[in-house]
């Protein structure tokens, strides 16, 4: 009896991968083996990726938080330690947008906080 090999879902398969290296330069886009490991690695680089995004993110509405505090003459650390203290409890995503869209407001969380 001859060897079965499923040309459907063969097919299907390899289909699945060049479509996802689609828009890949060369034959990272058209060759199967190529592709294969190049999509295989864009994989593990978005799911990396996906982690690194939330650090740089958090960093950049520390940095937000931490020029509008001190253009209210406190430094981050004291600012988030005072509002611990305090018991308020905003997430610096919240904070760092209040400090760049209403300064004002900010202004008043810190005068709050520190008293």
């Amino acid at each position: 009896m001859p060897r079965s090999t499923n040309k459907v879902a063969s097919r299907q398969r390899r289909k699945k991968v060049l479509d996802r290296a689609k828009g890949f330069w060369g034959a990272r886009s058209k060759v199967f083996t190529i592709a294969k490991n190049s999509v295989e690695k864009a994989l593990v680089h978005s799911y990396r990726d996906r982690k690194t995004k939330k650090r740089i993110y958090r960093n950049l509405w520390i940095v937000r938080i931490n020029a509008a505090a001190r253009e209210n003459g406190v430094s981050y650390s004291k600012l988030i330690d005072a509002m611990n203290k305090k018991g308020i409890e905003i997430n610096r995503k919240v904070l760092a947008s209040l400090a760049v869209e209403s300064p004002n407001v900010f202004a008043d969380i810190v005068k709050f906080a520190l008293n």
